[in-house]
């Protein structure tokens, strides 16, 4: 299942108190202090991990509390410091505050970005151990009684959302046979129907091609994101969820119907696709994009296609691609031509080169 949004509670440990203690031994009446300090309490620490797809693990478990440190004792005794909680998300979750925490945090800050693999982030600091008496020792004050009590920890309400890190997204109105795309070219199962919004959450599935003359791996992370309708900048169908996902890939693979079971017109479709993507944020709109005609299989033979492929470039005034997923026809040239868009994008890594170890 896969889950891009989650509220927890999130609560560094305690730190444990300072001792007071007297030295007591056989002829010794008047022993020094000797009370240990405190152990550090365990902080709550996020880390980005490529093998956790999903904030699923988030939907059964709100609480994550590390543990309070130790109380230090006699015998200059410190406690001892807890393990920190070391707590795993997605790469590529952002991390808000959800409300506000009673020391000026504002609801809704973006704390922190896990936008790269490996990342670590301490989101609730332990707290420190507190002082025993043999810390406020001196040369005139050999007895002390006093000792500080260990910091509380810091509890914080926080509200997870995944935005899916892909090389190439793949958008377009329901039913365009982004799936089935998905499918032929990489070893992804989304769920594949002939009715609107089969996919419902994104899926992302790695394409292989060729290796390069180096013989170094040639791989693609394509996400099939739910399809978009008319006003999904303002939130209908999937649309506000489904764009979150889209800001984050490097590509758009614009796919289209030539004959949509509907009877829309694909250049319309393709209108208000690019209107929604403008409305939401021009920085997406400005992402570098493929227009790809599916379902050519259903168009009759090559030369169908040749006119087909003529007519959408004359009315959009843009080149397009055609392909089929069921005949495997114009895949590899329609990879290889995203593979090359990519290596002229915006820099930065590919999605699978950021999580090598996956």
């Amino acid at each position: 299942m896969f889950i891009d949004s989650a509220e927890i509670e999130v609560r560094s440990g305690s730190g444990g108190d300072g001792a007071v203690s007297f030295l007591r031994m056989k002829y010794v009446p008047k022993g020094g202090p000797n009370g240990g300090n405190g152990g550090d309490g365990g902080s709550v620490v996020l880390e980005a991990d490529a093998d956790v797809e999903t904030l699923l693990d988030f939907s059964g478990r709100r609480h994550w509390y590390a543990k309070n440190g130790e109380p230090g004792a006699g015998k200059q005794q410190w406690g001892k410091k807890a393990d920190d909680l070391v707590v795993r998300v997605p790469h590529g979750t952002l991390v808000y505050r959800a409300d506000d925490d009673g020391q000026g945090g504002v609801p809704g800050e973006l704390l922190v970005d896990m936008d790269e693999e490996g990342k670590r982030f301490v989101i609730a600091p332990g707290g420190r151990g507190g002082f025993g008496n043999e810390h406020f020792k001196s040369a005139t004050n050999q007895a002390p009684r006093e000792f500080t009590p260990g910091e509380p920890g810091v509890e914080l309400q926080l509200r997870l959302e995944l935005k899916l890190i892909a090389d190439v997204g793949l958008v377009g109105k329901p039913n365009a046979g982004k799936s089935t795309f998905l499918s032929a070219v990489s070893s992804a199962r989304p769920k594949i129907a002939d009715y609107p919004f089969t996919t419902l959450v994104p899926q992302p599935g790695i394409a292989e091609l060729g290796a390069a003359a180096n013989g170094t791996p040639r791989r693609i992370v394509i996400a099939d994101l739910p399809g978009l309708i008319e006003h999904a900048s303002d939130g209908a169908g999937l649309g506000l969820r489904f764009l979150r996902h889209v800001e984050r890939t490097r590509l758009l693979v614009h796919v289209l119907e030539p004959e949509p079971a509907d009877g829309s017109d694909p250049i319309e479709n393709y209108r208000v696709i690019r209107t929604e993507l403008e409305a939401y944020s021009p920085e997406l709109a400005a992402k570098p994009e493929i227009i790809a005609i599916s379902k050519m299989d259903l168009l009759g033979g090559p030369d169908d296609h040749v006119v087909a492929k003529q007519m959408m470039e004359e009315q959009l005034g843009k080149p397009v691609f055609v392909f089929s997923s069921a005949s495997r026809t114009g895949l590899s040239e329609l990879l290889e031509t995203a593979w090359r868009r990519l290596q002229t994008a915006r820099p930065g890594p590919s999605a699978w080169e950021a999580a090598p170890d996956r």
